[in-house]
């Protein structure tokens, strides 16, 4: 590899599977910092175009070729001339704001810019964090505190989208059915614990995800697909057949959608965060005669949820390093993605 060229993990196919190979390394605009990645992680949405599933090839399309990945900690390494004087120096930690708005649009004058209407999403519409360099607009750089390992700080995007979810309503008090144990799964069992829930139910089919749940603060485990276990009766009957007051979907399933509707009781919320391969048929019925709140959470809201994500963090009621169960290079990274399809790890981080 020259001077002028990194290591990038590339989609270079409208197919399953990746490619290792150089890029050169990314010019900045005028209202960009070029970023030195110290580390980038493996998130569900990276899954997607890795395995190159209906969502992908709908979503990401003929995009290809393009390096992905979205989650990254780095360091600032050069400022474009308007991005100079904007609180941003040279060898600040920062990670992204993978929503990138236009700023102009209507839901971007009205405070609601992780919805732009003309947004480009990091690593699905531009380049990604899979490479050892990327390109952001400054505004979309968080300064990160340098006590925080980038490691962990690479972490912190799908913290915030479990902030996000946990918060879009009530939470002390209550109780709650979370349906998908990954790393934003853990992250909203946590949250929720700290904001004084009452009973906090963890819904996955996989027993080491069950284990983190609980290690985070799960009061019950139930384990999904298991032909032993009816989810529906499981949660029915640790609410005394009420139901729960809120239901969490982080896990993208179908299924899950029809067990947290039907487990959740009339006037309860519903957060939607899941990304979900393909269309289904939901009971509206349900939703309507049970007067029930219907959300869809999309990212984090910009820039609210990194606030309230660092103080998280920095009060240490969320411990976001547990999460970490591999470090690998980022030449390793299909590892990465077999670790993670055999169910094998929770949050795999990438280090150039």
């Amino acid at each position: 590899m020259s001077s002028d060229n990194m290591l990038a993990v590339w989609k270079t196919k409208q197919a399953a599977g990746l490619e290792l190979k150089d890029a050169p390394i990314p010019k900045i605009k005028d209202d960009e910092v070029l970023i030195k990645v110290k580390a980038t992680s493996i998130c569900g949405t990276d899954r997607h175009i890795y395995l190159w599933d209906a969502w992908a090839q709908k979503r990401i399309g003929k995009n290809v070729p393009y390096i992905f990945g979205h989650e990254v900690a780095g360091e600032i390494a050069e400022i474009g001339t308007h991005a100079q004087g904007k609180g941003l120096e040279i060898g600040d930690h920062v990670s992204a704001e993978t929503h990138i708005s236009c700023g102009y649009c209507f839901q971007c004058k009205t405070g609601n810019e992780h919805i732009c209407e003309n947004v480009k999403i990091l690593g699905v519409d531009t380049n990604g964090t899979f490479a050892e360099y990327l390109t952001l607009p400054y505004r979309n750089a968080w300064k990160n505190d340098k006590s925080l390992p980038h490691w962990v700080a690479t972490a912190q995007e799908p913290l915030g989208n479990a902030v996000h979810t946990v918060f879009d309503g009530e939470i002390a008090g209550k109780t709650v059915s979370v349906f998908g144990m990954g790393p934003i799964g853990i992250c909203a069992v946590a949250l929720c614990k700290e904001a004084g829930a009452e009973k906090i139910i963890a819904v996955d089919p996989n027993d080491f995800r069950l284990k983190f749940a609980k290690d985070f603060g799960a009061d019950v485990l139930v384990k999904a697909r298991d032909t032993n276990v009816n989810v529906q009766k499981e949660i029915l009957e640790e609410t005394d057949g009420m139901g729960v007051d809120v239901f969490l979907e982080i896990s993208g399933s179908a299924s899950a959608i029809t067990d947290g509707i039907a487990t959740l009781r009339a006037g309860g919320r519903a957060s939607i965060l899941g990304v979900f391969s393909n269309p289904f048929l939901l009971d509206m019925n349900k939703v309507v005669f049970g007067n029930i709140r219907l959300t869809g959470i999309n990212g984090r809201r910009m820039f609210d949820t990194w606030y309230k994500a660092a103080s998280f963090l920095r009060s240490g009621k969320v411990k976001l390093e547990k999460l970490v169960t591999h470090r690998l290079k980022l030449s390793e990274i299909e590892r990465g993605f077999e670790i993670l399809e055999r169910g094998e790890g929770m949050k795999v981080v990438l280090e150039p």
